[in-house]
Order: C-alpha cells, then structure tokens, then sequence
C-alpha cells in the first residue's frame, strides 16, 4: 500500500536553492533527488520549505508529480538555519495551512533535518499522519567531534522527534547505533536507506578535456568540494598541499561560507593561504551548479574530504562515481564509502601530514590512482536514487498498512 501523496519537509533549506551556499549542501541534494526518484515511483511529492523572498513563487512545478511550495515563516529574506530555530512553531501553523489548503490531501510526512523534525513533530499529532524523520547530522555526534555551535534546545528537539516518529531513517548502519547509542532510540523503529548518486551526470569522463576546460592543463588537482564551515575541514586540506613538495599540484576549494561561522572560516583559510604562501597552488571557486561538479571531478586527480563529522557524504560518493579516488576522514559516512586502500584512503588523524602522505602517494603513482578510481567507480553502483526511492516506497507503504491495521 504505497502511499499516493507524501509531503516532504524542508524549511531551512530549499530543494531549488544552489548547494554551496548558506545553508544549501547534500541535503538540498537528497531532497530534490529523493522527491524526483519518488515522483517517477508513482508517489506525488510536495517539498514544504520557507519562502526567503517577497516575490517569490507560492508554488514551483519541478516535474510531473514533484513541486516545491514556499510558507511564509519568518521576514521573507534569507536566514541562517540557527535563526530559525526559534520560528518552530511558526513554521508549524504555516506548514499545517498550507496542507489543510492543498489539493490532494496527504498521506505521509517525511521530515529532514531537526528543524522540520520538529514541525513534523507537530504536524503528526495534528493531522495523525505517520511521519518519517532523516536528520542528515545529529547534534551530540557534531558535540563528539569537537563541533558545537547548535542551539541548547537542538538536542532536547531531536530527541523528542525520535521518541515520536513513526520511522527514522538513517544513512548508514553507523549511523543507526548513534541514534540507539546517544539518543536511545528504538532500534525497531530504525531503517538504515543509503542516499544514491545519479550516474547519468556523475560518471567518469575525458580528464584532460576537463582539466583544459578549468584552465587546469599541466596541473595536478586535488579537489575538496563543501560548505566553507569548521566543520568540513577545508583548512586540512590546505595545511595538507603545504606539506607536499610538487608544485604543479593545485588545490581546487569548491564552496561558499556556510553558518554563523562561515565568513570568518573563510576569511581565516584566505589568511591561511596567505600565510604558508600557497596563493599560486589553491584557487577558490564559488559554489557551482550541481550538474556543474561533474567536470571538477573528472579534473581532479582525487578529492579530499578532511569533515570532522559526516552522516554520509555524497561528495565522496559522486567523485566515486566520477572515477576518482577519495582521501577522507575516518568518520561517519566516510567509512561506508571509502574501501581503505582499495577505492581511496581513510585517515585517522587530524595532523597534514596524516592527509599529506595519501594525497603524495596518489598524485606520484598515476596507474594506482586510476586502479583505486576504477575500483570506486565500480563500487558506487550500489547507490543510485532509484534504488532508494523503490526501499522508501515498501518502507512507506508498510506504515500506511499498520496505520490502517490499527484503525480498524
């Protein structure tokens, strides 16, 4: 009994926003991927997110069966995440007009992130709906790994999300025991659903082409693709060029600042640069469209991912895709991602040299770079959306079944 209408909430971050920017990053990714692979299931999909504009459009058509519609929470202009964790329960009654006022009706929440979690917290009760709930990171793991810069109600939120949704969702199965570990949550009520890439666009190509479309012929790339935020460890990744002695090496830092820290950790990698005088050998490239990152890719000859945490990692997963080898932290995500020595490397330490080594030993060994990047390769077709969305489909569907069971 699959469901025929699923309302998925995004507020903080909208589907159609460019990932890169403000608060945009994988789960803008997930959720406009997940909600066209559900569309083309069969499932009518509507992303609920927060208007940032005056003018913008109440509802936007993406596809047949997936449009994204815009509530008014808040002053219609762009905010930090953190600001809107006190317009919860503002979100929540322009969330539950908008549903009570669509066509349709629904059958289903899906929340993302703490935030909607919390509406959907909201939301169940007052529709009794079963609600599906992904966080995409977790405040006590982001706390664990040196990272915290949440709201103090953040945890005490998750929390009762947790006690209350119907189905959580996790990412990995590592991901699952930290939410029995640290939050204690029901393991019966836990379903671990991989993310998937999309092969069509993410998938290995002309090298050079690339790299002389970048301007990049003769260079050795090392590409770090995220947020500029603590949390993502871009500056590992310049300490890290510092300690290698080839000069033709460059690294490519693809994103924008990211959170209430993010200017400041981008000032801060600037001065970085400055600092170990690396001005010829990074270039910093804004926030590109996602299609876009296909190329970059190609033209690296491989990609770090220094995060300090990482729920999963879809930058590892699409360079994969792309036939290129990862050097990632040994966290999280990263480590379903990423066969040690196999598909890349997985560093446990935080020191540039840790990461140095790896990143020297595949820019000098050319036939092993492409050895671990055909590996990856052929490894990343695990994932895809369709996959994902055909296990969200029966995952959905036996709630509705038990929902119905009970009602009876």
């Amino acid at each position: 009994m699959a469901p025929r209408r699923l309302t998925i909430l995004s507020l903080h971050t909208s589907p159609l926003a460019q990932p890169g920017t403000g608060d945009g990053g994988g789960m803008n990714v997930y959720v406009r991927a997940l909600a066209s692979a559900l569309a083309r299931a069969g499932i009518t999909c509507e992303v609920v997110t927060r208007a940032e504009r005056p003018d913008q459009q109440p509802m936007v058509t993406v596809e047949p069966g997936f449009r994204v519609v815009h509530v008014p929470v808040g002053p219609p202009e762009p905010l930090a995440k953190h600001e809107l964790s006190d317009l919860v329960d503002e979100a929540a009654e322009a969330t539950l007009a908008s549903l009570l006022t669509s066509q349709g009706g629904c059958d289903a929440l899906h929340a993302n992130y703490w935030i909607s979690g919390a509406v959907g917290h909201v939301l169940k009760h007052e529709l009794d709906l079963p609600l599906v709930a992904t966080f995409h990171t977790l405040a006590r793991v982001k706390a664990e790994a040196g990272v915290d810069d949440d709201p103090e109600h953040r945890t005490r939120a998750e929390g009762e999300v947790i006690g209350c949704a119907d189905l959580l969702l996790a990412s990995t199965d590592g991901e699952r025991e930290q939410l029995v570990d640290l939050y204690g949550a029901d393991r019966g009520r836990i379903e671990t659903v991989a993310p998937g890439v999309d092969h069509e666009v993410f998938h290995p190509g002309d090298e050079a082409a690339a790299r002389a479309a970048l301007g990049l012929a003769g260079r050795r790339v090392i590409l770090f693709v995220g947020r500029i935020q603590p949390l993502k460890g871009a500056d590992l990744a310049v300490r890290a060029l510092a300690e290698l002695d080839d000069r033709r090496a460059v690294l490519l830092v693809v994103g924008g600042p990211s959170g209430p820290d993010g200017r400041a950790e981008l000032a801060r990698l600037h001065a970085l640069v400055h600092e170990l005088r690396l001005e010829d050998r990074v270039r910093f490239v804004p926030p590109q469209p996602h299609r876009r990152l296909a190329v970059y890719y190609r033209a690296a000859d491989l990609c770090v991912v220094p995060s300090r945490s990482e729920s999963f990692g879809l930058v590892a997963l699409e360079a994969a895709a792309s036939g290129t080898p990862v050097v990632a932290a040994d966290v999280g995500g990263l480590r379903s991602l990423v066969d040690d020595g196999v598909t890349g490397y997985l560093v446990e330490g935080r020191a540039p040299a840790d990461y140095a080594r790896p990143l020297g030993q595949l820019l000098d060994d050319a036939e092993l770079a492409a050895a671990m990047g055909a590996r990856a390769e052929a490894r990343s077709r695990r994932y895809a959306w369709s996959i994902t969305a055909g296990r969200l489909r029966r995952l959905y569907g036996d709630l509705l079944a038990r929902a119905l069971v009970q009602c009876r």
